[in-house]
């Protein structure tokens, strides 16, 4: 019996309830760029990590620089409640998505990290935008 299986796989509606949680807590490179391309985004997409320098030269198109550090109800107030929020970072190597996503579900505010962030966006070989 190999490492794989000595293990056995769960079932599938265990393995279901798996991925459907999964899912709805991130999201990928490819579904983001899908629906900025598609100009269907029903999402605000907020680069949470770095300087105002560091997101100059390099962000995502459409994000918003919101540093999750800097995320308050006063400061999302212009944004209905129910709006969802995508946060990137730096990449794998990065928590700051992570931080985000904390802190706005701290705030009530529904969110989903998109994994790989700047790297997996380069990875995918995506345009960057800068200001």
């Amino acid at each position: 019996m190999s490492f794989v299986s000595a293990i056995p796989a769960a079932s599938p509606e265990e393995t279901m309830a798996h991925f459907q949680r999964r899912l709805s807590v991130e999201t990928d490179c490819a579904d983001v760029h899908a629906a900025l391309a598609a100009e269907d985004k029903d999402f605000v997409l907020l680069h949470v990590v770095g300087s105002p320098e560091m997101f100059a030269r390099c962000h995502l198109p459409g994000a918003i620089h919101l540093p999750h550090r800097d995320m308050t109800e006063a400061r999302l107030a212009q944004w209905p409640a129910d709006t969802l929020f995508v946060v990137y970072c730096a990449g794998p190597h990065c928590n700051g998505a992570d931080q985000a996503a904390l802190k706005l579900a701290q705030l009530g505010r529904p969110v989903k990290i998109m994994i790989g962030g700047l790297t997996g966006w380069q990875d995918e070989g995506f345009s960057f935008a800068s200001s």
